[in-house]
């Protein structure tokens, strides 16, 4: 049967005609540049600075090195078994592991409930808007963020202090004569507690700016189609927003989960020495008093190890749960 006209026509045999090989790109001085600038030099500098360090951190912590000698005599996992008997350090690293609980969910959660009044908290007529004077909140909510750590932390020390603090003389103005002369930093109840206060205060309008742009990029629409079958702000909030910026509050949970296993800063500005009965002594703050008060620095570098792990594992646990969801929810979303 003949081929219709037009109708390309498949040879086959010895007198196939064979595709041409796809060309390969030259390496131009252009490519050969390109490459060296934005893949070899970034490496290099990862290498330098991150994994060599590291690498060399963890060589340390087999040692039994002072840091102040040229030499460093091997003792194996030595410095690690030490570790699983120091209460000082356990105590450290349970102090640690309830700032990686607390401050994350709380400061998320108050980031992304101010971010969804500043976006459809608004009136409930009209157009889908945020609070009037948003624009004013964003701005007075980022300032914490801005001021450093360090001053930050010598701020609310001030604010905290039992006979001229402010916070004292707010509630006994208020007639709670209690808190006269009450230690928020001296309390092992209240100590690490009083610290957690002043970290979401810094990180909560950080947080909100960002949760803001994600909202925004929902389409209004979906908003507005909510409100028509009657779901509320709560609804709204929970059931839309939340799931259309998951990828912002799992990178945000990362972020603060991992400043929440260091938060050296805060906690050397206002409890320095651990605080009451080591309440407030996170791992970073042993790192620190181990190596450079005791002059161990194998030891050191063995809990450098610990926070690393731990750093890792939270990092990994956190996306790892993300994707399964998002899975589970592309699976459903196709059912």
């Amino acid at each position: 049967m003949s081929a219709l006209p037009g109708t390309p026509t498949r040879v086959t045999g010895r007198g196939a005609s064979r595709p041409p090989a796809a060309t390969r790109k030259r390496w131009t001085f252009d490519r050969v540049s390109l490459v060296v600038v934005f893949l070899g030099v970034p490496v290099a500098l990862y290498l330098l600075f991150v994994l060599y360090p590291f690498t060399q951190a963890a060589w340390y912590s087999l040692t039994s090195w002072s840091g102040f000698t040229s030499t460093q005599e091997f003792i194996g996992l030595e410095n690690y078994q030490r570790l699983l008997t120091d209460g000082l350090f356990l105590q450290a690293v349970g102090n640690s592991l309830v700032l990686l609980l607390v401050v994350p969910a709380v400061t998320l959660v108050l980031s992304f409930a101010l971010a969804c009044l500043l976006t459809f908290g608004g009136s409930s007529t009209g157009a889908v808007r945020g609070l009037s004077g948003s624009s004013f909140y964003r701005v007075v909510s980022f300032f914490p963020y801005v001021v450093p750590a360090i001053v930050v932390g010598i701020i609310f020390g001030r604010v905290y202090d039992p006979s001229a603090g402010l916070l004292n003389g707010v509630l006994t103005g208020l007639g709670l004569g209690r808190f006269k002369d009450f230690a928020w930093l001296g309390e092992p109840s209240t100590a690490l507690w009083a610290v957690v206060v002043v970290i979401v205060w810094s990180f909560v309008g950080f947080y909100m700016v960002l949760f803001v742009a994600s909202i925004r990029a929902i389409p209004a629409e979906i908003f507005e189609a909510a409100r028509i079958d009657g779901a509320g702000r709560f609804r709204t909030a929970v059931f839309i927003a939340a799931p259309g910026i998951a990828g912002s509050l799992r990178t945000a949970y990362v972020y603060l989960g991992i400043f929440a296993l260091d938060a050296f800063v805060f906690l050397a500005a206002m409890n320095p020495d651990g605080g009451p009965g080591n309440s407030t002594l996170v791992i970073t703050q042993q790192i620190f008093s181990t190596a450079f008060k005791e002059g161990r620095f194998g030891l050191a570098c063995a809990m450098g190890v610990v926070l690393a792990v731990l750093t890792f594992a939270f990092t990994g646990l956190v996306l790892g749960v993300g994707q399964a969801l998002a899975r589970r929810n592309a699976r459903g979303a196709r059912a």
